[in-house]
């Protein structure tokens, strides 16, 4: 059976419009889930410019509505979708690596429908429950924001451990996360770098330094820097700047970045890692951070629009004046 509702469609060139849309009922190790929060990202850019043939939104939470054959979730469990669906079989899940799947089913959102709709179907694993302490719209700090951000710090601290200063290129969402997560895994001086004030700012209020794009030397020689900005010359600077035995993580996809292999990674003992969105089996210790530190967490959430009022988020969110924006919906039935 199929049910049919009101969803969101890009169409491109900045336009959404809302259409009916069908929503299967759940197959085998399905769950179909009532929407009530998705958080805007970057990378929905193109989708919002260039138009989707799928319902988009990759950091959705929501209520389980509807069980498949073979699920264990209860209905009316409350939680957030991983944006892959990992198949859990391959090599990669085998080691935990479930954001490295070599088989992944979809990237929810962009090959399948996502989160902007009022339903959206997922596998039971890659649907993570939270607590009832949780507000929706915070749990999809889980994520990008909390998830994204923790991972590269893992990363990172692969490679150095000894870490007395952090440099983030990109006060977006992205590097609001990292902001957040770095406060809290160090006690130590972050510096950030925007050419927006206004973003600065708002870093600021998390215990950030700010600092103009232009001009890093207050950033002196910082162990660890990451790249939210997708920027090559964000990533040839944040070189140019890191100390002895540094690490820059390259965090936000986009430009290339070209390496002196002896002046930028042999003799200062540099390393240059990428860091992919998480993995799954990371879920539980953020969800712990974030029952812990929600207040803090939460306050990464500048705006939240109602879904009527989706177009007007993503003006708002696209113009570079926010922290994270999310979409609300009461939730299908």
């Amino acid at each position: 059976m199929t049910r049919t509702a009101l969803a969101p469609r890009f169409t491109g060139a900045g336009t959404i419009e809302f259409a009916d849309h069908e929503y299967p009922d759940p197959g085998p190790g399905q769950l179909l889930l009532a929407v009530q929060a998705n958080a805007l990202c970057g990378t929905d850019r193109h989708q919002f410019y260039d138009g989707s043939s799928v319902v988009p939104g990759h950091e959705a939470a929501g209520t389980v509505l509807q069980t498949g054959e073979g699920t264990t979730t209860p209905v009316g469990t409350r939680g957030a979708v991983f944006l892959m669906d990992f198949c859990g079989e391959c090599r990669s899940c085998k080691y935990d690596a479930t954001n490295q799947c070599l088989a992944k089913r979809a990237d929810m959102g962009f090959t399948h429908d996502g989160g902007y709709g009022p339903y959206e179907l997922v596998h039971e694993s890659n649907f993570f429950p939270i607590t009832d302490d949780i507000e929706i719209g915070n749990a999809t700090m889980l994520l990008d924001v909390m998830g994204t951000s923790s991972h590269a710090l893992g990363r990172a601290a692969l490679v150095r451990q000894d870490v007395e200063s952090v440099y983030i290129a990109g006060a977006g969402p992205i590097g609001l996360g990292l902001t957040v997560m770095s406060k809290l895994k160090y006690d130590v001086p972050v510096y950030i770098s925007d050419f927006s004030r206004w973003r600065l700012d708002f870093a600021e209020s998390f215990g950030a330094i700010p600092l103009l794009a232009d001009d890093l030397t207050k950033a002196g020689n910082p162990d660890l820097a990451f790249d939210a900005s997708g920027k090559e010359s964000a990533r040839r600077a944040a070189l140019d700047i890191l100390g002895p035995r540094g690490a820059l993580i390259c965090v936000g996809h986009g430009e290339s970045v070209t390496l002196d292999v002896s002046r930028d990674l042999i003799s200062p003992e540099h390393a240059v890692i990428g860091s992919e969105y998480f993995r799954y089996d990371e879920m539980p210790g953020n969800l712990a951070l974030l029952q812990k530190h929600q207040e803090l967490i939460g306050r990464v959430i500048s705006h939240r629009f109602p879904v009527a009022d989706i177009a007007e988020a993503f003006r708002l969110f696209m113009a570079g004046e926010t922290g994270k924006v999310v979409v609300t919906q009461d939730g299908a039935s």
